[in-house]
């Protein structure tokens, strides 16, 4: 089992419970591991053997932009199912971060992390 590894997508979105994140885009950041069997891919060296990370990110790119969930729980949820109905993903682990949360401390950011 191998693992496609695609780190620090950022997109802007509308996800958040309070009022003004459901009226703003904030950005977000995504990770995402992939497990797959690149045994196929290997031994072929072709593209159509293996999951296209370009095309995951442009999915993943499109529903954090397009789609809006109040929580992070669900948005990690939502790209997991899409990056797992491809059936030569094995499984999937997605972290997703809001970079500005809305929060009086100052951190870096919140975050999730899914597994499926």
């Amino acid at each position: 089992m191998s693992k496609i590894l695609i780190s620090g997508l950022r997109e802007m979105g509308v996800h958040g419970v309070l009022p003004e994140e459901q009226q703003h885009s904030q950005p977000f950041e995504i990770d995402l591991e992939l497990s797959v069997d690149s045994d196929v891919a290997v031994g072929s060296d072709k593209i159509e053997d293996t999951v296209d990370y370009g095309a995951v990110i442009e999915t993943v790119s499109r529903i954090v932009a397009e789609e809006r969930y109040a929580l992070l729980e669900t948005l990690a949820a939502r790209i997991a199912e899409v990056c797992k109905s491809d059936p030569r993903v094995a499984g999937v682990v997605v972290t997703v971060r809001k970079l500005r949360p809305p929060v009086r401390a100052l951190v870096d950011h919140v975050g999730i992390r899914l597994e499926a």
